[in-house]
């Protein structure tokens, strides 16, 4: 499986649609594509994950690093639409604590 990372803009908000799973294979590819993100002071940037089916301590690093490099422009992250079993990893590793993270309702439902 491959990684596909889609960015759109909303007036100041950058989505990002992020598809597919999220593995030491496929991590460099999302790291190049989240390196090509311009970060200005006060842009708000929203990861959509809504489309990512597996990831593992990979996967984290990279939003670790993601979430450093934003934050220290001042700016904001939101990881949104995230499955129940993204957001246990994310709870499991303590990063829900430092990172804001919206579960996708829909899926929750199911």
């Amino acid at each position: 499986m491959n990684v596909n990372v889609q960015f759109r803009e909303d007036g100041n908000v950058l989505k990002g649609y992020i598809e597919g799973e999220i593995d030491t294979y496929t991590a460099q590819i999302l790291r190049e594509e989240l390196e090509t993100v311009q970060i200005v002071e006060g842009r708000k940037i929203e990861l959509d994950l809504s489309k990512v089916n597996y990831m593992d301590s990979t996967g984290l690093g990279i939003f670790v690093a993601f979430y450093k490099k934003v934050t220290r422009e001042n700016a904001s992250l939101k990881l949104v639409n995230l499955s129940n079993r993204l957001v246990r990893l994310f709870e499991i590793t303590g990063l829900s604590e430092l990172m804001s993270i919206e579960i996708d309702e829909e899926l929750e439902l199911k």
